[in-house]
Order: C-alpha cells, then sequence, then structure tokens
C-alpha cells in the first residue's frame, strides 16, 4: 500500500502538492490563536472536571456527556479519548482540541481519497476544499466537544462501506465499530440514522455479508462501545433504560410528523446543508447550488449505478426521512445533530461537481461555484482569526486574563470566589481555576468562607434580569472595593459585609 501511495504521488506532483497546500492551509486556520479564541464554556468545563478527577483522583467512569435528552447519556469513550491530551497538556485545554482538530484534518485527507475512489482525483480535490475552508466545518472542527470526532468517523464509515462492496468482508468490523461509537459515544441524533442506512446496506450487499469470523468480531467490537453504559445501568438501577422507555416509548418522542413540523424539518435540512457551502444564499448562491441540485436530479440514473454515490445517498436519505418523526427533546433539532453527514453531503456534492466538471463550460461553472465558496468562507474565516476582545466576547483569552487578576490581586491573602455565567452553572471557571491554581499560582480559592471576595460575571445579553437579579444579591454580601474587565467578563473585589 505504501509503494501505491508513493507512486500515485510521484506519479501526480501538481495534485499531490496542491492537496498539500490545502491541507496545511487547513490546519492552520484551525490551530492560529487557538490559545485565545478557543471556545471554553459550560460542556468544556464539565467534561474537563471529570478528566480532571479521572487523572489527579483516579475517579473511573462508565458514562459520558449528555445526550441532550433528559437522563439519557453517551459512553465514556470521548473523555478517554482526550484525556491522554489533558494529560500531556498538564490540564491545558488546547492540547486536546489540538487533537480534535487534527482528526478533522485527517477526515479531510480521507475526503480527497473517497472523492477521487469513487470519481476522480478532480472530485477529490474539490470535496478537500469544501472540507477545508467551509465555515461552519472549520468552526465544527474546532469544538472541544464529543461531535467533533464524528468528521472522521462519517469518512471511515463511508470507506469501509465501500470495500464491502469491493468483496472485504473486514468492512463490517469497521462498520460496526463506527456505528457503534457514533451511536453510543460521539454522534447526536443524527447518528441514529445510521443504523437503517447499514441495515439497507446489509440488504444490498447481501452477497458480500460477513463470514463467521467477521461476524463474531463485528458483534464484539459494537457490543464494546455500549459495554460501559450496560455495566454503568445494572449498578444503577436500571435508570438509563428507564429513562430510554421514558423518552422514546412513553412520550413517543418518534410519531406521525404533522404539517407545521414538516415544513419546519424540511427548512432545517435545506439550512444545515446549504450553509456548509454559503452562509449567505443570495440570488447567486441559490442558482449555482439550484444547477449542481439539477444535474443530480438528471443524472441520477447515471449515477445509482456507482456503488459509491448510492453508499452516500444512502446514508443521507436515512436522517432526511427519520427527523421528519422525531419529536425528542420537545422538537428541537440543533444543526451538530448532523455534523456526522456533514462530510458525507459535502462529498456527494463535490462528485457531481466532479461529473460537470469533464465538460468544457462545466469547468467555468465549477471554478465559478469554488470562487464563490471560497470567497464567501475565507470572508467570515480570516476576519474572526483577528478577533479581539469586546464588550460581549468570551474569549478564552479573556477568561484566563480575569483569572490572573484574581490571583495577582489576592497576593497571599486567602479569598474565596462567586460565578455568574448565562448559563447558570459555571463549570468552566470551576474548571479553570483548578487548572490555573494548582499548575500556575499553586493556590486554590478558599473552600472555608474568607473576607476577601471575588465577583466574576459574564454578560447575558439574552437575560439581563437575571444577570441584575444577581448582583443585587451580591451587594448585601460585599461591598466592591475595585473592578476589572476582560471583554465580556467583569471582575469585583468585595470586602464581605460582617
Amino acid at each position: 500500500m505504501l509503494k501505491k501511495l508513493l507512486k500515485e504521488i510521484k506519479n501526480r506532483p501538481f495534485v499531490y502538492s496542491l492537496l498539500a497546500l490545502i491541507l496545511t492551509a487547513a490546519f492552520a486556520i484551525r490551530v492560529y490563536r487557538i490559545n485565545d479564541l478557543l471556545g471554553f464554556y459550560y460542556d468544556q468545563g464539565r467534561d474537563a472536571l471529570i478528566i480532571w478527577d479521572f487523572l489527579n483522583n483516579h475517579k473511573w467512569f462508565l458514562i459520558g456527556p449528555t445526550t441532550g435528552l433528559a437522563g439519557i447519556f453517551r459512553g465514556p469513550y470521548y473523555y478517554y479519548l482526550i484525556a491522554p491530551f489533558y494529560f500531556l497538556g498538564r490540564g491545558s485545554p488546547i492540547y486536546p482540541d489540538i487533537f480534535l482538530i487534527l482528526t478533522s484534518i485527517i477526515s479531510v485527507g480521507f475526503i480527497y481519497y473517497l472523492g477521487m475512489k469513487i470519481q476522480g482525483r478532480i472530485a477529490g480535490i474539490i470535496a478537500a476544499t469544501i472540507a477545508s475552508f467551509s465555515f461552519y466545518i472549520v468552526t465544527g472542527s474546532k469544538w472541544l466537544s464529543n461531535p467533533t470526532p464524528m468528521l472522521v468517523l462519517s469518512m471511515i464509515l463511508v470507506w469501509s462501506m465501500l470495500k464491502v462492496t469491493e468483496g472485504k468482508k473486514w468492512g463490517w468490523p469497521v462498520i460496526s465499530f463506527c456505528i457503534g461509537l457514533s451511536l453510543f459515544n460521539f454522534g447526536s441524533s443524527g447518528e441514529l440514522f445510521y443504523v437503517p442506512a447499514v441495515i439497507t446496506f446489509a440488504i444490498w450487499q447481501r452477497k458480500n455479508l460477513p463470514d463467521l469470523k467477521n461476524l463474531i468480531l463485528s458483534i464484539f467490537l459494537f457490543a464494546v462501545t455500549f459495554a460501559p453504559l450496560v455495566f454503568f445501568d445494572f449498578k444503577h438501577g436500571h435508570i438509563l433504560a428507564n429513562n430510554f422507555y421514558q423518552t422514546f416509548v412513553t412520550e413517543k418522542s418518534f410519531s406521525v410528523s404533522i404539517k407545521s413540523l414538516f415544513l419546519d424539518r424540511t427548512n432545517f435540512y435545506y439550512n444545515v446543508f446549504t450553509k456548509l457551502i454559503f452562509d449567505f444564499r443570495g440570488t447567486l448562491e441559490k442558482i449555482v447550488l439550484g444547477i449542481a441540485a439539477l444535474w443530480f436530479l438528471i443524472n441520477l440514473p447515471k449515477y445509482i449505478k456507482n456503488k459509491g454515490y448510492v453508499i452516500l445517498i444512502l446514508l443521507l436519505i436515512s436522517p432526511v426521512i427519520g427527523l421528519y418523526f422525531f419529536q425528542g427533546n420537545e422538537g428541537v433539532l440543533y444543526d451538530y445533530y448532523m455534523t456526522g453527514y456533514y462530510l458525507i453531503f459535502v462529498l456527494l456534492l463535490s462528485l457531481v461537481l466532479g461529473d460537470i466538471w469533464r465538460f468544457k463550460i462545466g469547468k467555468l461553472f465549477v471554478l465559478y461555484f469554488l470562487y464563490l465558496f471560497l470567497f464567501a468562507n475565507l470572508s467570515i474565516i480570516l476576519p474572526r482569526l483577528k478577533t479581539t476582545s469586546s464588550s460581549e466576547s468570551i474569549l478564552f483569552f479573556d477568561q484566563k486574563q480575569a483569572i490572573d487578576w484574581i490571583y495577582k490581586d489576592a497576593g497571599e491573602r486567602s479569598f474565596n470566589v462567586d460565578v455568574y455565567v448565562p448559563p447558570v452553572i459555571p463549570y468552566a471557571y470551576n474548571y479553570l481555576f483548578q487548572w490555573l491554581g494548582t499548575y500556575k499560582y499553586h493556590k486554590l480559592p478558599d473552600s472555608n468562607r474568607a473576607v476577601l471576595l471575588y465577583t466574576l460575571y459574564e454578560v447575558d445579553p439574552p437575560h439581563p434580569e437575571r444577570l441584575n437579579a444577581w448582583l443585587d444579591r451580591q451587594k448585601g454580601i460585599g461591598h466592591v472595593i475595585k473592578e476589572e474587565k476582560f471583554g465580556g467578563i467583569t471582575v469585583q473585589e468585595r470586602i464581605r459585609i460582617k
């Protein structure tokens, strides 16, 4: 395989020089100023505190982050995946975030390979370009959260399904493992629909079903992905099973969709997928997307003769149909629920553009499409890399500065901290004080009542009344001596009222 790869690169120096440039640029825009711009909020702090307990107090866990559905949790593998990088970084969240960014760059390499394999190198380059510079994919790649690995997992899933169509039965264990990780550990509601897509795929590829060895391995790997949840459930009186039953059976999370919900879902699909290409969809953007969609529909009879196209279509149709009937989480869907389908959509679109490229006028269209795409996305990405503190910004840089100010102002004095953040529970600051207090200042806020109190609060534009009520309560606790602002964060030194 290595010899084939080296020969391929040697025979196509321009293509692989271009790919190397794309990958380098993709990595650069994801890591540039990550130490300043990292989003470290409620979820990130919650996850980091659990991993801190694991690394420092050897507290093992069997469940991972919440799914957003009441009482239903993911498996723990996201925590175990990023824990080594918290360890290497001595608690710094930058290290695990860079690791997740690297997985997204691997997914770009995968999408190039799949585009080349299914149709050709042009399609691969187009796919790598869109995956590298789509504003929403770049943002998702930098997100220190459990859906981020879905970018690479989705590409591994497509690759393994493609291998099965080639008669490689070892693809089934890979498929099984990918689905289990997606369904129980990293994915959100959308990845549930990998299951019906793969069942349909298995019926279609029944001649290539796994032999006994690969079937046993597939079952074992799938079981491994949810085994910790089963252990946790038995240990805690089947609380997860009861919550699952309550959500999906008692509350009827899946039911026939009413007209308004059907329209909402259709609009949701349109927004989720088209904004991967253009954040703003004006007349020109709608025209080029419409031409690509029309080309796809006209050539669909030809495309379904290609197994790669069929795999992508199966994977995309499954959630589009299934989520029409999903009414869990009070009927609310978030964009990140579809993270496992971002690159699948990009790959299918790129194959269509690669097909259009075969014609002279098609080349002009594709070049214009890519021009519109790059201009639209880089005009958002590049200014955001230069982001500085503002009165409403909550940047990682500001958070660290605020904590630094507290420690420097307190000096050797013992102090308490009271924090207000819009999500109410200040997990992010709990962790940042734990991390910086341990490794940088070798001192933690006092657990006992201290005369010196620091109040730290973030702006809350949607609910200023909540912040005002919190500040009113603080007036009865301590007098403000001085304060400093760091972006949208205010820190006050207070002396407690006796």
